[in-house]
């Protein structure tokens, strides 16, 4: 599915973890042909090698695990040397843990911690001095789930909450330094750590049916409304979590009684 929205980052270096794949991928390719110099960053080498054959030249991949510090100050640190400036970051690299509270194992959890919490604070604890230097955006990946509850998702609630919260912390302490700090809130999007549920016709179905535009995301959906938090157009556009979600979350959560 092609984008219409359009916007020019000629000149600028974009960093996107969890580039390798899903939105993170997505994103990369926007901003490859909005004119952006890109680094993906991911745990897993081939398939961020994969990813920049996919992209082209403009791109360049790093292989990182973003609940690493020194992995993560490793990263910015190559960036810097290679393209000199930083001026959007995304944080997009993520952990999807379901399942009812006392049936997660604490290995998970830890996992869920260690992606999503602690990755996030590496990322923005090396990047955000760049950024004031460039006036440039901090961008990260959170989600409906990180607004409202999930029936069977704590521990992915919890999460994505933090990441919202810390978003607009973030936006109030570096506003004022030249640092717009935004999130994106998909709603379930077709990707691969929730193809169980996609890909299940009965599951899908309910999904669908609490979307008010009736269809599951896809990731040309989330995209550009990452490119647009980061753009001019965005200039006034501060610790916003924007949901990008097909109008779920404005039900009030009760059932759909009857068909439209």
């Amino acid at each position: 599915m092609p984008n219409s929205a359009t916007f020019d980052f000629t000149g600028q270096v974009v960093l996107i973890t969890g580039g390798g794949s899903g939105i993170g991928l997505q994103t990369a390719r926007d901003f490859v042909d909005a004119g952006a110099r890109v680094v993906i960053a991911g745990r897993t080498l081939s398939r961020l090698e994969a990813a920049r054959e996919q992209l082209g030249g403009a791109v360049t991949a790093v292989a990182t695990d973003v609940g690493d510090a020194a992995e993560v100050n490793a990263l910015v640190e190559a960036v810097l040397r290679d393209h000199g400036r930083l001026d959007v970051v995304v944080s997009n690299a993520a952990s999807f843990v379901p399942g009812d509270v006392t049936a997660v194992e604490t290995a998970d959890w830890d996992l869920s911690v260690r992606t999503n919490m602690n990755g996030f604070f590496y990322l923005a604890k090396a990047v955000l001095p760049h950024l004031a230097a460039s006036g440039g955006s901090f961008i990260a990946t959170s989600s409906v789930s990180g607004m409202r509850a999930d029936w069977g998702m704590p521990v992915y609630n919890a999460a994505k909450g933090a990441v919202s919260l810390f978003v607009q912390a973030l936006a109030l302490d570096w506003g004022a330094k030249g640092v717009r700090v935004n999130a994106v809130a998909p709603s379930l999007t077709s990707t691969e750590p929730v193809a169980p549920i996609t890909g299940n016709p009965a599951l899908r179905t309910q999904a669908e049916a609490r979307v008010a535009l009736g269809r599951i995301a896809e990731t040309e959906d989330i995209s550009p409304v990452v490119l647009f938090l980061a753009s001019d157009a965005a200039r006034y556009v501060n610790g916003v979590i924007l949901p990008v979600d097909g109008g779920t979350s404005a039900s009030n959560g009760q059932a759909r009684w009857a068909a439209a």
